[in-house]
C-alpha cells in the first residue's frame, strides 16, 4: 500500500470516528456576573434638581424639554445616571452609568446605547463599556460588553436589558445582568 493510499484510509478512519454535528451552538459559562439596576431621569424643564439625563440634540424646531414625537426620532440625550444593586431608586448608589442613547429608528421605539459604568462600591472598582442597538420594545434584549477597566479590567461579554419600570416619558429603570466571558 502506497503512501497515498493509507492517507486516504487514516481520512476515512478518522472521518468514521468522529461524533456528527449536532447543529448545536457552542455553550459557552460565564466567568463573572453582576445584577445591577440604573435609573434614568430625564430633563423636562421642571425637574433640574433630580434629572440625570438632559436631551442634547433633537430634530430641527424640536424643545429639548420634551421628547419628539415620531417615537423620538432624532433626539440624542446624555445621562449620568445612579447604578443600585436593586430596583429602588433609593438605594446607596455603587456607581453612575454614563453615556447617551440615541432614537435611530422611525417605526418603532429603538435607540441606540454606548455608555460606562463606573463602579466605586467597596464590592467593586473600575468600569465596564457597553456599546449596541436597544430594541425598547422587546422584553428583554442583549448590548455587546467590550471592555472595563480595574476589576475588570479587558473584561468582555453581554449585558441583558430589561425595562424594570418607566413612569411615561420622565424616568425609566433599566435591569442590567452582565455575563461576562473573557476575564483577565
Amino acid at each position: 500500500m502506497g503512501a497515498k493510499s493509507c492517507i486516504i484510509i487514516f481520512f476515512f478512519m478518522v472521518l468514521a470516528t468522529s461524533s456528527p454535528s449536532t447543529g448545536r451552538k457552542k455553550q459557552y459559562k460565564s466567568c463573572k456576573e453582576l445584577l445591577l439596576y440604573f435609573h434614568d431621569v430625564i430633563y423636562n424643564g421642571k425637574n433640574k434638581e433630580n434629572a440625570t439625563s438632559a436631551i442634547v440634540a433633537a430634530p430641527e424646531g424640536a424643545n429639548l424639554t420634551i421628547l419628539a414625537g415620531n417615537f423620538h426620532f432624532g433626539n440624542i440625550a446624555v445621562f449620568d445616571d445612579p447604578i443600585t444593586l436593586d430596583n429602588n431608586f433609593h438605594s446607596k448608589p455603587v456607581g453612575r452609568a454614563q453615556g447617551m442613547y440615541i432614537y435611530d429608528t422611525k417605526n418603532t421605539y429603538t435607540s441606540w446605547l454606548g455608555f460606562t459604568f463606573v463602579l466605586n462600591s467597596t464590592d467593586y472598582q473600575g468600569t465596564i463599556n457597553f456599546i449596541g442597538a436597544d430594541p425598547i420594545m422587546i422584553k428583554t434584549r442583549d448590548i455587546s460588553v467590550v471592555g472595563g477597566t480595574g476589576d475588570f479590567f479587558m473584561h468582555r461579554g453581554v449585558a441583558t436589558l430589561m425595562t424594570d419600570a418607566f413612569e411615561g416619558e420622565v424616568y425609566f429603570r433599566l435591569r442590567v445582568d452582565i455575563k461576562f466571558y473573557e476575564c483577565w
